[in-house]
């Protein structure tokens, strides 16, 4: 008997691969076992997927810090558990464009200046787009500031990629299952909760970079306090530059800033 993942010798009684740790699969495929494969994986406490969504929440500095010091068994890594976010988003977003658009348009926020509208519009309607590239985008955008803020705790660019890989992850797969409950309970107030995420998002990260790089409460409000001047410059500069793009493709018009 071979292993079917490595093709290595077996003996009738291992119920493991001794070379790459594979279970012997004995039995056909069924409703039975394919429901026993599914519960063991993604139920099981012991799961690496279960440990790794709880400690995140719990102990967050352990998991990242665990998967950059070498750890790779326990704890699911950020490339699958990124990739599984993607998944969630892209269901969530295709029942909302099915269901819920009119809830996403945020134009009317601004009444009476019909370019701001127009900009608005078209940028809810770009992201709702381009949603996963806005997504993974944001991740090196984040780690680059924070590689720079944190320059003195040794961590490289690459590393601190593998944190808002993490981190960036779980917020994203518990905002997709908080936001289809709003859309399905109370959708008009879908924008307050759009709002709400990005408090979140920052307290979140305090409470990772605080554990991670072992600050201080002062410690950690100044270097917030660096990172917000670092992102606003980079927010203008790309800002400017997105808006220049729009001019450029005529999706606005320097006439449509016209009052009304």
């Amino acid at each position: 008997m071979n292993c079917k993942n490595c093709h290595t010798d077996l003996s009738e009684k291992d119920s493991y691969c001794n070379r790459c740790g594979g279970k012997v699969i004995r039995n056909r495929l069924s409703a039975k076992n394919l429901f026993e494969y599914i519960s063991e994986t993604f139920l099981n406490y012991d799961n690496a997927l279960v440990l790794t969504f709880i400690h995140l929440v719990s102990k967050p500095d352990v998991v990242i810090s665990s998967f950059i010091l070498g750890v790779r068994k326990k704890y699911i890594n950020p490339i699958s558990f990124f990739g599984l976010s993607l998944t969630f988003s892209g269901i969530s977003l295709f029942i909302i464009k099915k269901f819920y658009l009119e809830y996403l348009d945020f134009s009317n926020l601004l009444n009476g200046i019909k370019g701001s509208q127009e900009i608005m519009s078209s940028t809810s309607r770009s992201i709702l787009e381009y949603n996963s590239l806005f997504y993974f985008l944001l991740i090196p955008f984040f780690a680059l500031i924070s590689w720079v803020v944190f320059l003195d705790k040794k961590y490289n660019f690459t590393e601190h990629v593998v944190i808002y890989f993490y981190s960036m992850s779980l917020l994203s797969i518990i905002s997709v299952f908080v936001a289809q409950l709003i859309l399905l309970v109370v959708p008009q107030h879908y924008f307050m909760f759009s709002m709400f995420i990005y408090p979140v998002m920052f307290i979140y990260h305090c409470f990772i970079l605080k554990r991670i790089f072992k600050l201080t409460t002062g410690n950690l409000m100044l270097r917030s306090l660096i990172f917000f001047g670092l992102f606003f410059v980079l927010y203008v500069v790309i800002s400017i530059l997105v808006f220049a793009l729009m001019l450029a493709t005529g999706i606005v018009n320097l006439e449509d800033f016209k009052p009304q």
